[in-house]
């Protein structure tokens, strides 16, 4: 499976009319996860890089509600870079993905939903221990 397939971008549906938008998003429904945490990025300044790093158990999906930033996935083989500008779309990251946010514009509000409650234990926050468990994945399928 390529990262495309793995990282999939959402598009969310927009069930306003005129008297604005609204986007609905529901867990296991229009993301393929049950949300357990959900939080917000703001105020990062343009030169800012967020996340750089991978997890062991938590899926995410990453959607610009405000401004737009951009998301680099990459699953230690192949790299791809999603630019988040419409509120009505997200992308989904699966567990052991590494990523980073970045590009932040002044009004970007990235909200973050999650699979897992916050546990620090299951983050792989160096690229290189990244992918020597990966190696180390691989090689025990």
């Amino acid at each position: 499976m390529n990262l495309k397939e793995k990282c999939p971008i959402i598009t969310f549906n927009d069930l306003g009319d005129d008297r604005g938008k609204l986007v609905v998003i529901e867990g296991n429904q229009s993301i393929p996860f049950d949300i357990k945490r959900v939080f917000y990025i703001y105020d990062s300044n343009n030169d800012v890089i967020r996340g750089q790093h991978a997890n062991k158990n938590s899926e995410f999906v990453l959607i610009n509600v405000a401004g737009r930033s951009k998301v680099r996935i990459t699953d230690g083989d192949e790299e791809m870079v999603v630019e988040l500008d419409k509120p009505m779309m997200g992308v989904y990251i699966p567990r052991m993905i590494w990523k980073d946010m970045y590009d932040f514009s002044s009004d970007s509000v990235l909200l973050v939903l999650a699979s897992t409650h916050y546990d620090g234990r299951e983050y792989i926050r160096d690229y290189d221990e990244y992918l020597k468990i990966l190696k180390s994945e691989n090689e025990n399928d």
